[in-house]
């Protein structure tokens, strides 16, 4: 996987500009503010037909415009691939490939395997649970079309049925039959994601462990836990359970929609025992787990972006990052730093191919 070009129209802070990437690192520099991480963003919404930071299209247009455009051109297998996404205020999102529309979006994901590295990652450890079984979900969802129908498909039916408790409680009535149609597709589609999340914690959990390690020189033990109520019945059992509570509620508090992933090192939380350091050394491992995750599933090198992650990790912990890019486990690279000479002698390092691009 190979980005060759990618154009800007009123794309956050560009009103147009156009970039070329003939190399394997690329490399944007410059003040904060200028717009480095919006060229990576923008490579991530070509990827996943969404900004990693701000999910309202209408927050990625330009102040004072009516729209954006973004245009990539990738090369796949041989093949030039064009990506264009574009928005217009008051009109619907349209991701296109080689001119044609997706009629679902959720048909692109996984078609462009891409990673992300960011400081906004930190919101996995500091944010609830939903944070987390996102990042589950993404990673499972380029490499399974299926399950993310599913998972598009359980929403669906936990919105009606929340929208059902919602309307007995306003009308003081109570439908035993409506509500149990409900629980019987949340226990079939449920029960699926849950043995898909829990076997892809299994296969997950060494190569984090390997990656993590690598990056401090096995200095900390640390641990991904998975946290569901499906470990303790199915989930028609749950439901019926906690009936009463759902009632009082209006919604469904049980169910594979409350899975957590708890992040631990020497099995304490991460977010009240863990340093900076440790917390993004962490959350480094978890995305460059990621990335051989999906490259060893798909086959493909998934692009990687790196935005501005070299702040606050001593360079121990850059040079063991840099180590792994020289070893040709990775494809092509981005990288957004505020020091010009701080990414130069860092990629100088890795007798790889670069280019500097500064903002």
């Amino acid at each position: 996987m190979f980005l060759k070009k990618i154009s800007l129209f009123n794309y956050k802070n560009f009103s147009e500009a156009s970039f070329e990437f003939d190399v394997k690192i690329n490399c944007f520099v410059g003040k904060n503010g200028i717009g480095k991480t919006n060229v990576l963003d923008a490579i991530y919404h070509l990827a996943n037909g969404k900004s990693y930071f701000n999910p309202l299209a209408v927050q990625n247009i330009k102040h004072n415009e009516e729209f954006f455009v973004i245009d990539g051109e990738f090369e796949k297998a041989n093949r030039n691939e064009q990506i264009v996404s574009s928005f217009k205020k008051g009109q619907k999102k349209i991701l296109k490939r080689n001119g044609k529309p997706y009629e679902k979006f959720s048909d692109h994901v996984g078609f462009i395997p891409l990673v992300i590295i960011s400081p906004a990652d930190n919101d996995l450890i500091i944010e609830g649970s939903e944070t987390r079984r996102k990042f589950i979900d993404s990673v499972i969802s380029q490499l399974d079309t299926n399950y993310l129908q599913e998972l598009i498909q359980y929403q669906k039916i936990i919105s009606q049925r929340n929208a059902l408790l919602k309307y007995f409680a306003l009308n003081h009535v109570f439908e035993t039959d409506t509500l149990s149609i409900y629980n019987e597709q949340l226990n079939g589609i449920g029960q699926h994601i849950f043995e898909k999340r829990k076997s892809f914690i299994q296969e997950f959990l060494p190569i984090f462990n390997k990656h993590h390690q690598a990056i401090t020189g096995s200095e900390e033990t640390v641990q991904l836990v998975y946290e569901s109520h499906l470990f303790e019945n199915n989930t028609l059992t749950l439901l019926e359970q906690n009936l009463a509570k759902d009632r009082a509620l209006q919604y469904t508090s049980v169910g594979i929609h409350k899975d957590d992933l708890a992040f631990q090192i020497d099995h304490y939380p991460i977010k009240k025992f863990g340093s900076q350091g440790q917390q993004k050394s962490f959350l480094i491992a978890l995305k460059l787990a990621q990335f051989e995750f999906v490259k060893k599933q798909s086959g493909e090198k998934p692009i990687l972006l790196f935005d501005d992650i070299f702040d606050k990790l001593d360079e121990t912990r850059v040079g063991k990052i840099v180590e792994m890019v020289n070893k040709e486990e990775f494809g092509q690279l981005f990288i957004s730093d505020t020091h010009p000479e701080r990414t130069e002698n860092i990629v100088k390092t890795t007798h790889q191919s670069y280019k500097i691009f500064n903002l």
